[in-house]
């Protein structure tokens, strides 16, 4: 009897360092392969979603190539809207047609979508009011977007859950089916691949569905995170109040009808200050001024740039432009320029001959930020003193 448990204990002590040595082994092959994958950039384009985990040490990363990159962005974009009722253009693929020429020509073409791409009929909005309006764009829409060359867009805004979660997710659905890329959900940082360099862009807004400008901790983290992972950091941020008394810019927090839109200035230093490189506003539909910080190049507004017969294109409603940056490998601001864009009373764009954007943002930018080492001559073109 002895001898049986004897050789049984043997047995299972032989089959237990057999599991053991299999466990291990696969251990460090699934380690491997996974430290494998984590490195491999097949596209041009990937995710960093919200982690717990450890961040690899990029201390080891070799120095970024010695080249520049050049982003394109635009502001507040509605071509049209079915919802409640039908105010769609009859011939849609003309609507970027008088603009499209100014809009080539970037590494990265950036715009703010600021309606849904979706067929869903419910809005949780309702019919709406004079200030509670919801938009509804056609998700065969998305081609007219790609053909007029944007690479990102931010659907992080007031408008992105007019039609629920459900419009929300078609909304980014469409456009990546498009391959377009969209900004918009918590958490998310995309990173871009251009001239061996590695761009994240995080989408920000004032609402906590979004990654929210208030919270300023989670802010900075996501941005020192997004920092570490690539070589440049890129912000989208839609906020501020809104209309042609709220083109100046205060560092204070801003409100419209007593909701808090966030202070832009507070929030896009520390950005800077965590490791963000560019900073793009939106939201309060009129041009606003622009500000050197740090080497680094914040736009506080871009205006709206279309709004076929959804947004007004009264006054300065209808200054826009295409901000075109010029940055170095280490996401330092060399050289910009802004291109000017008006809107007809329907809100296309058309490239504006007489500068009025140009003069509203360098009057502005004076104002504002007199100590900025910023320059902005009479055609636009933008330099660091």
């Amino acid at each position: 009897m002895s001898n049986f448990l004897a050789i049984s204990n043997r047995t299972t002590r032989r089959k237990a360092y057999v599991l053991i040595f299999a466990g291990t082994f696969s251990f460090f092959v699934g380690l491997g392969y996974g430290s494998a994958k984590r490195y491999e950039y097949i596209q041009e384009f990937s995710f960093v979603e919200p982690v717990t985990d450890v961040l690899p040490d990029f201390h080891l990363k070799p120095e970024p190539p010695a080249v520049t990159i050049k982003i394109k962005a635009v502001g507040d974009i509605v071509p049209g809207t079915n919802y409640p009722n039908n105010r769609l253009h009859s011939r849609s693929k003309t609507l970027f047609q008088g603009v499209k020429r100014l809009l080539k020509g970037a590494d990265i073409l950036f715009g703010n979508f600021e309606s849904t791409l979706t067929n869903y009929p419910y809005s949780p909005k309702g019919l709406g009011g004079r200030l509670i309006v919801a938009f509804r764009t056609p998700p065969s829409y998305t081609q007219i977007l790609k053909e007029a060359g944007f690479d990102v867009m931010s659907v992080a805004n007031n408008h992105s859950f007019d039609f629920a979660r459900q419009g929300f997710n078609d909304t980014i659905h469409n456009l990546e089916k498009a391959n377009i890329k969209a900004l918009g959900k918590k958490g998310q940082i995309l990173i871009a691949k251009r001239k061996g360099l590695s761009i994240a862009w995080i989408g920000f807004s004032y609402f906590n569905y979004h990654n929210c400008l208030n919270n300023l901790k989670e802010a900075k983290a996501l941005v020192q995170k997004a920092s570490k992972n690539a070589d440049m950091v890129v912000i989208s941020v839609h906020a501020g109040s809104e209309g042609t008394g709220a083109m100046n810019v205060r560092n204070q927090t801003e409100y419209f009808f007593g909701e808090n839109r966030g202070n832009m200035v507070q929030f896009s230093r520390t950005m800077i200050d965590n490791g963000a490189d560019l900073i793009l506003g939106h939201g309060p539909h009129v041009p606003r001024a622009l500000e050197l910080y740090k080497g680094k190049l914040i736009a506080y507004s871009l205006g709206n740039f279309m709004g076929y017969r959804t947004l007004s294109a009264e006054a300065q409603l209808a200054y826009s432009l295409v901000l075109e940056t010029e940055l170095n490998n280490q996401g330092d601001f060399v050289s910009g320029k802004i291109i000017p864009v008006h809107l007809t009373g329907q809100g296309i764009p058309y490239p504006d001959r007489q500068f009025r954007s140009v003069k509203l943002i360098r009057q502005l930018t004076q104002s504002n930020f007199p100590k900025t080492r910023l320059t902005i001559d009479k055609n636009g073109r933008i330099q660091p003193k």
